[in-house]
């Protein structure tokens, strides 16, 4: 990318690149700019051209004035091992590029992050994504980029519930932890390092994600708010705490994978 190059989401491009052949009604198009926010993301942009990875999020976060503070720091391990952290994902956007940010920050940039392939559309951390679609099919392709990433020195974070946390009786936690971490964890031979963000979103998700579950809407509709949240979290201060790295060898035959996981969520949330 050249240093004057500036971009700009396009909300109407990406529904026609992700509805094709179908006519979607303008005021939907309109709708969804603004709760994506685009013109405050391209006003954002056209102030910060050319910049990616590490620098943008810096950028980002001084925008939206957030900031945060770290426990745990002295458990992060040492430069030259590879890991994965992994996390709780109260809000879905800003724990992931904070969390991306400080991790980044004491591994020299090599950092990367699952995230949903719609984010690749964010061109300046399109790098540091691994896209992940949950509802298509994963070809062969796929399997050898997710190898690639495996085998390399960067650091991955993962959030293995696989999506934003919900209000569940009134507490607001991760849904169940997905155990393919844990297999990756032992067949790379990467240690795993817990990792807690302290936050949450607005009433107003939570609600209507319990609204879509009680219909049976199985089509993630609070997934599109999800830029609305992050910019409702302006101004906020966040904290993060890390827990003591996790041996890949711990997670042996004396426990099932799925259960390994859900072991490592309870010390997630005991930190």
């Amino acid at each position: 990318m050249e240093k004057q190059q500036v971009i700009k989401i396009d909300v109407a491009a990406v529904v026609k690149e992700r509805a094709p052949g179908k006519k979607v009604p303008a005021f939907l198009v309109n709708y969804l700019r603004r709760i994506v926010h685009e013109e405050e993301f391209n006003g954002f942009f056209s102030k910060n051209p050319g910049i990616k990875n590490l620098e943008f999020i810096e950028a980002a976060l001084k925008f939206l004035r957030i900031s945060t503070s770290v426990e745990g720091l002295e458990n992060l391990p040492p430069k030259g091992g590879k890991y994965i952290f992994a996390g709780n994902h109260p809000l879905g956007g800003m724990d992931g590029i904070t969390t991306g940010y400080l991790i980044g920050k004491e591994y020299d940039g090599k950092v990367r992050f699952f995230s949903n392939d719609l984010l690749e559309n964010l061109h300046p951390l399109k790098e540091m994504f691994i896209p992940v679609n949950k509802v298509g099919r994963q070809g062969k392709d796929h399997a050898e980029k997710m190898k690639e990433f495996y085998e390399s020195d960067n650091q991955l974070l993962t959030y293995p519930a696989g999506m934003c946390s919900r209000k569940l009786k009134g507490k607001i936690c991760d849904l169940e932890w997905k155990k393919n971490f844990i297999s990756k964890a032992v067949q790379y031979e990467r240690d795993v390092v817990p990792v807690y963000f302290e936050g949450r979103n607005s009433n107003f998700f939570y609600n209507l994600a319990n609204l879509r579950k009680f219909l049976g809407i199985k089509f993630n509709i609070e997934m599109m708010y999800l830029a609305d949240e992050m910019f409702k979290q302006r101004g906020n201060h966040f904290k993060i705490k890390i827990g003591k790295p996790i041996p890949w060898q711990t997670f042996d035959k004396s426990k099932s994978q799925t259960e390994w996981a859900q072991w490592v969520k309870d010390i997630v949330y005991s930190l």
